[in-house]
């Protein structure tokens, strides 16, 4: 299967994966600016199948994902060496990559990611709204599930969730994910091969109660050089909500990587 993607400079390759349900525009949005003074970096960002433009055929289980995502690196990557980014189910995808592929994987990137796979058995906080502006909530179309999930409820924040996640949901073939989600579970899990010891990133969201951030530490033992950083006033979209601190941290481990 030939996924959708877009992708952005030369250099060493950067794959970025996506969470469930949106599409490749939730990963450009925050990381683009990051890499718009850092050189030497060809980003790939793609759709996952039954999400964006990506069709999801026959795919039944989260193993049918990751069959897609091998064929993708191994058609426009190959056997170089890249940078991995996973968001929220891509970190669990990505997770699983680095058991498979440890000495490929130049640095592991996870934001939001999910620690535990089953929401029922996370660990995770009541939502909570900590920040607001007068006349956000009253401007949304309806559809629009910006408060699900929005710890900061500004204008700025608005702006980004219709420009990077809004895209994506509206797209998302929800009968393929329904489909796909009896099967949720990899039959390669994530941490079942060495311990990967290069520089790894893990950011969580303090008040995020979709993924949580309890559950990510329990993982740090398997990455002794990471990074692992839980950010106060920040749910399951902390890329959105903490712009800047997302960005220096990503600058450091990709710092760190280099």
């Amino acid at each position: 299967m030939s996924l959708h993607h877009v992708s952005f400079g030369d250099g060493v390759p950067v794959l970025a994966l996506h969470g469930w349900s949106p599409d490749h525009r939730l990963m450009t949005g925050p990381l683009e600016p990051v890499f718009a003074d850092l050189p030497g970096y060809r980003r790939l960002y793609p759709d996952l199948p039954g999400m964006g433009r990506s069709p999801a055929g026959d795919i039944d289980s989260s193993d049918g994902i990751m069959a897609a995502v091998r064929g993708f690196i191994d058609e426009q990557i190959g056997s170089e060496p890249f940078v991995l980014i996973g968001e929220s189910y891509g970190g669990y995808l990505g997770r699983a990559l680095v058991a498979e592929r440890p000495e490929q994987v130049l640095g592991l990137g996870l934001i939001c990611p999910v620690g535990v796979l089953w929401h029922k058995d996370r660990r995770v906080p009541e939502h909570v709204v900590l920040r607001s502006e007068p006349g956000v909530v009253e401007s949304l179309q309806e559809g629009e599930d910006f408060t699900e999930l929005a710890v900061i409820q500004t204008a700025a924040a608005l702006a980004a969730y219709r420009s990077d996640v809004a895209p994506g949901l509206a797209l998302a073939d929800e009968e393929a994910l329904a489909r796909i989600q009896k099967n949720w579970e990899l039959t390669i899990a994530p941490e079942s091969g060495p311990v990967y010891t290069r520089p790894t990133l893990v950011l969580c969201g303090r008040q995020d109660s979709i993924t949580g951030y309890e559950d990510q530490f329990d993982l740090l033992p398997h990455y002794p050089r990471a990074t692992y950083a839980v950010l106060d006033v920040a749910g399951h979209n902390l890329q959105l909500e903490q712009p800047e601190l997302f960005g220096a941290l990503v600058r450091d481990w990709l710092q760190r990587v280099s």
